[in-house]
């Protein structure tokens, strides 16, 4: 089929069109109502905590003299409520919808072929190009609904409607271009994990590099990142619609060196060969060491990224602190919005909420492995484990033995990294570095109790439990303590895990209390899925 023309590798496109709409229902329309919400409740969040022009512009100015601010949201911002809305969620958006859209198209592709499905298909009145053709079609109608639709609302609560629709075109162009490099990633890479941890790792590059040239003032960085070519299109300022070009031409090119490296390759392999394996492996001895084994290199990506994160909090401090020490309405109104007191106590608050932040990020990490459970019972391969000694229940459970222990983990290094660098630059290590890493470490029987509900899901609803589990993971975020407080909920509600886990760096990190009771829902909910598992068909 490599010699044939074009068209005639597209036959049963809309088929493949409409299966693909059919699989991201339960999906895409989630996305598309976070966009929004996010996009309302910043316009909210500047309404009510800087409802003058003066709140405005000392906000602006806070803004100027910390670099974690400058680079949270991006560019040059005026104090004007459309423009510090959309400054404070753009940074979000368009990474959000950038996320959607490369996991959107490898899905569709490579993880399709991964599972065998792509070779029933092309087997039928199917043209080699046209799974990809429906995949990129699909991504980018999904990026475009969530970027027409943000404009759409923010239009209708009274914003300006061109600077609202250069937000809404922003965001779309961002979803466009990633959805590209999804579907470059997916031919080169040798599986769909492969590819996703290339196209994530592009999408992280993009945006540390746009970030990092915020943050130290140096704007054209953010001409080099597919992110910042969003962010230059500053809506509500000057309107660089040009800046769209740049995206839609990326995004051109992205596709068209995916359908060339796509007739290059062979169906289920990429263009990168797979380094072969030993041929014994003395060392799998039983369902720990095999879920280590399978899992152990997506640890360390994690590890990595939260020790950056955790560095760049701890980094921060001396700037925090002389931010908060300064006597501003604004300042003032921010550390009572995210709960940060005054006096002495403050810097430790702040710490604390940052910790909150890599804690509900780690929360995702079981999520995601609960998910790979679901991708190896599918795909055959734990079937094939399964027909060696090692029963159901052992493998599922080696795999949730080593996700408690890789979370633990993660929160264990975010502890270590961001009190080490706290205590360098603005504390003492004998006293601070154990006090950062017990608070790390108070927030992981939440994110256990995170993956049990989904544990819970997979065991019982095994069809819908990656919709229920990133449901999950969502609803903990956005009802949790660090987003409540940008629409008036201080602490979380008691509907998610984390509402439960006190301030560790002004209180005890152990509440007795609490933790057992985490421990316990946690232990139990993972226990009936287990048994849920045990006793329903496998593989459907």
């Amino acid at each position: 089929m490599g010699n044939g023309s074009r068209a005639a590798r597209l036959p049963g496109i809309a088929a493949l069109v409409r299966l693909a709409v059919r699989r991201e229902r339960g999906i895409a329309p989630w996305w598309i109502l976070g966009l929004i919400a996010l996009a309302l409740v910043m316009v909210e969040y500047i309404r009510t905590n800087m409802a003058t022009p003066e709140l405005k512009a000392t906000y602006v100015e806070v803004i100027g003299a910390n670099a974690f601010l400058r680079g949270l949201g991006g560019g040059a911002v005026e104090p004007r409520l459309e423009v510090l809305a959309t400054w404070r969620s753009g940074g979000f958006l368009y990474v959000a919808s950038a996320f959607a859209a490369l996991m959107s198209v490898i899905r569709h592709t490579r993880a399709e072929e991964d599972a065998g499905r792509s070779e029933l298909v092309l087997s039928g009145a199917v043209g080699r190009y046209a799974p990809l053709t429906a995949a990129m079609l699909v991504s980018g109608a999904v990026s475009l609904l969530g970027g027409t639709l943000t404009a759409a609302v923010l239009t209708g609560i009274g914003l300006e409607p061109v600077g609202s629709f250069a937000y809404g075109a922003a965001v779309t162009v961002a979803g466009w271009v990633f959805g590209g490099v999804g579907a470059v990633a997916a031919q080169v890479a040798g599986g769909a994990r492969t590819a996703t941890a290339a196209a994530l790792a592009t999408l992280a590059a993009a945006y540390v590099l746009r970030y990092a040239g915020d943050a130290a003032g140096v704007s054209w960085t953010a001409y080099l990142s597919p992110v910042g070519w969003s962010h230059l299109v500053r809506p509500y300022q000057e309107e660089r619609w040009w800046m769209l070009g740049v995206s839609i031409a990326a995004a051109a090119i992205l596709y068209a060196v995916a359908y060339r490296l796509l007739g290059r390759r062979d169906l289920g392999s990429g263009l990168l060969p797979e380094r072969p394996g030993r041929e014994s492996a003395p060392g799998l001895r039983g369902p720990v060491s095999l879920a280590w084994r399978l899992h152990r290199g997506l640890l360390a990506k994690w590890a990595a990224g939260v020790a950056v994160f955790a560095a760049a909090g701890g980094a921060l401090s001396p700037l925090t602190r002389d931010l908060l020490a300064r006597p501003s309405v604004v300042v003032d109104n921010l550390r009572r919005t995210l709960g940060i007191a005054s006096g002495p106590e403050a810097l430790g608050a702040y710490s604390w909420y940052l910790i909150l932040i890599i804690a509900y990020a780690v929360a995702l990490y079981p999520v995601l492995m609960t998910l790979r459970l679901r991708a190896e019972e599918l795909s055959g391969r734990a079937e094939n484990v399964q027909s060696t000694p090692l029963t159901r229940l052992r493998w599922a459970a080696g795999q949730l033995v080593v996700t408690a222990l890789g979370a633990a983990a993660l929160m264990a290094v975010a502890g270590l990294v961001f009190g080490t660098v706290y205590a360098l630059l603005v504390g003492d290590l004998a006293s601070d570095l154990p006090a950062f890493l017990a608070g790390a470490l108070s927030t992981v029987p939440a994110a256990w109790c995170v993956g049990a509900v989904c544990v819970l899901a997979y065991g019982l609803l095994p069809r819908a439990s990656a919709a229920i589990s990133w449901l999950v993971w969502c609803l903990t975020a956005v009802l949790g303590q660090v987003a409540g407080p940008l629409y008036g909920v201080w602490g979380g509600l008691p509907v998610e895990p984390f509402h439960f886990v006190g301030n560790a760096m002004t209180g005890p990190p152990f509440a007795v209390v609490p933790t057992t009771g985490l421990l316990a829902v946690t232990a139990l909910l993972a226990s009936a899925g287990l048994l849920a598992l045990r006793h329903r068909d496998f593989g459907r």
